[in-house]
């Protein structure tokens, strides 16, 4: 339909289709470009930001960057993209064989293809099932014959299989003239049991293994994920002084990114020395998506350990999603 469109004379019709295509496809890739930005930026934020168009200048280039990747691709370039750019096809060409499953075309049932009537017998007219209706042409996101055999530009979709399964309906022929199996099969006419056994062989097996264990990786990497991070940060102006009480004291900055949407209440506690403590605020808020610095005075006796550097560590606890954070750092006592 559509390159039968775009071959005929200009119209109204065909200007005011191609018109409003163009504008759906624009809107969609505006859409993209936003709600990627929005991974960064709150999208709450983003939104009123784009209404009142008040936004920074990366947001302003990452949107319309990707609406414009979008666009070029899905909306402009279309099936060029599969055939010249997509790696999908040179990457799954090292991994086919003849017990792979793909489209084929049944060409010993098929050929000699060519016209007829619904009536016909098949016998007298020495043709074949394909009636030569060039559907399987029409649908094909890529404007590939299957009928020529396998070729790089098939992405695997099927659509050829589905409408030649509705041509072979109409002309009361039997269903599968174009569909998934193997090249084996065919030429060796299996039955489908038979061709699913050599489909599940071990190398697919081994295959499926390993997606499997990576999107359970992926799983599992997701649930433990913790969405806020702490950076240590020791102070430079001095590394250990006496306070008050005559108690040493080392001061460090805390910097603890929240990576919710929500505002999240942290706690600040250490360990490492017997009696050491935080004796400045432990208790923080930081809002959603933002960080904040924090500074943190730890104090020990003035001789509750050796002279030197001691590992310790101070952990960060969210309270409202119960997890935390344990970050290493030194506390320096003087000679």
């Amino acid at each position: 339909m559509r390159m039968r469109r775009d071959a005929a004379p200009w119209s109204v019709e065909k200007l005011a289709r191609k018109t409003a295509k163009q504008i759906l496809w624009i809107t969609l890739a505006l859409w993209t470009g936003f709600t990627f930005v929005g991974y960064f930026t709150p999208i709450h934020m983003l939104a009123n930001e784009f209404i009142g168009w008040n936004l920074g200048s990366w947001e302003i280039f990452w949107t319309f960057f990707y609406a414009f990747a979008t666009y070029g691709n899905a909306g402009f370039m279309r099936e060029q993209v599969c055939k010249y750019m997509c790696p999908y096809a040179r990457f799954q060409s090292a991994m086919f064989d003849k017990d792979t499953l793909i489209v084929t075309y049944d060409k010993e049932r098929g050929e000699p293809r060519g016209a007829r009537s619904k009536k016909a017998d098949l016998s007298n007219l020495n043709l074949g099932a394909c009636v030569d209706c060039s559907l399987c042409v029409q649908v094909c996101p890529t404007g590939i014959d299957i009928r020529n055999g396998l070729q790089y530009e098939c992405i695997g979709c099927g659509a050829c299989a589905d409408v030649c399964d509705t041509v072979m309906d109409k002309v009361g022929y039997a269903r599968g003239l174009v569909k998934y199996t193997t090249e084996h099969a065919l030429e060796q006419k299996w039955s489908k049991a038979q061709t699913v056994r050599h489909v599940f062989r071990p190398r697919v097996l081994i295959y499926a293994g390993i997606l499997g264990a990576v999107v359970l990786g992926m799983g599992i990497s997701l649930s433990l994920r913790i969405p806020f991070k702490v950076d240590v940060v020791r102070d430079r102006g001095s590394l250990a002084r006496i306070a008050d009480g005559g108690m040493l004291e080392n001061v460090f900055r805390l910097q603890v990114m929240n990576a919710t949407e929500s505002t999240q209440h942290f706690h600040i506690s250490v360990d490492g020395l017997p009696n050491l403590k935080v004796a400045s605020e432990d208790d923080i808020t930081v809002e959603s998506t933002q960080s904040r610095w924090v500074p943190v005075r730890l104090q020990l006796p003035y001789e509750g350990a050796e002279p030197g550097s001691h590992t310790i560590h101070f952990t960060v606890a969210a309270s409202d999603i119960a997890k935390s954070v344990s970050e290493k750092a030194v506390f320096i006592v003087p000679r």
